[in-house]
């Protein structure tokens, strides 16, 4: 596997069993088609690429997430980042399998039957803000200041009201945090709390479960969902490799 024109473009790291699916296919235009090399009870699921191409298309990046995420249903995975790359077969067994064995089997073992969820919720803008103003009087009264009148009349006015809404959404997503956090413990998950990345993020969770609770997950995620109304929109994603928990290292080409 690989030439002085190829490289090997590196997956994740599995269990040594693991077959890829028949025409499983990864980065590269056309597809590189999906292999295995192995090491002992270990193995990295691989490509061939060209060695010159250059990474980092869409493309590139949803056929490196949907292999790992496909794998992670079936088998524990140890996700690499984007972009791994190797010389050859014999540099994947020798310098990143071999080299990191006893690590790999640890890591995959603690995985075993399990898999990642991530938690996105966000806030539905209009009930938002009106229970912001409910709820802080300052803030409708600035919202009122500002009401019909020309940005630049009102600049302080917009500056201020724009910091006690935010001061107000940080509060709110921490308690609606809380309050999903503490709904989960009983799935014995472990969390990782995402940062948010829109001002109207509710919650933003990683979390790592028996993959046969995933059904209790739904369960509890519909219950908040329903407790909420037309508060928060809740979405799950998932199941998926363990991004926010575990990784192999990145292999130097």
């Amino acid at each position: 596997m690989a030439t002085d024109a190829t490289a090997v473009y590196v997956y994740g790291i599995v269990p040594a069993d693991v077959e890829p699916e028949p025409h499983a296919t990864g980065v590269g235009d056309p597809p590189g088609e999906i292999a295995v090399v192995r090491h002992g009870e270990i193995a990295a699921l691989v490509s061939t690429l060209s060695s010159d191409r250059a990474l980092g298309t869409p493309q590139d990046l949803t056929a490196h997430a949907e292999l790992l995420d496909g794998s992670a249903t079936v088998a524990p995975v140890l996700p690499l980042r984007f972009g791994a790359v190797m010389t050859d077969a014999e540099a994947v067994e020798s310098e990143l399998l071999a080299a990191n064995e006893a690590e790999f089997r640890a890591a995959l073992a603690e995985l075993e039957g399990r898999g990642q969820f991530v938690i996105k919720a966000r806030y539905v803008e209009d009930t938002l803000l009106r229970e912001l103003l409910e709820e802080n009087a300052e803030a409708a009264r600035l919202r009122e200041e500002i009401r019909d009148k020309p940005p630049d009349a009102t600049r302080n006015e917009r500056i201020a009201l724009g910091e006690l809404i935010n001061q107000a959404i940080e509060a709110k997503r921490a308690e609606d945090t809380r309050t999903v956090l503490a709904e989960l413990e009983r799935l014995d998950p472990l969390v990782n709390q995402r940062a948010p990345t829109d001002d109207e993020d509710a919650v933003h969770l990683a979390v790592l479960i028996d993959l046969d609770r995933q059904p209790e997950l739904e369960e509890t995620l519909r219950g908040l969902a329903e407790n909420w109304d037309d508060r928060v929109d809740v979405n799950l994603l998932g199941p998926m490799a363990a991004y926010d928990f575990v990784s192999a290292p990145n292999p130097a080409r």
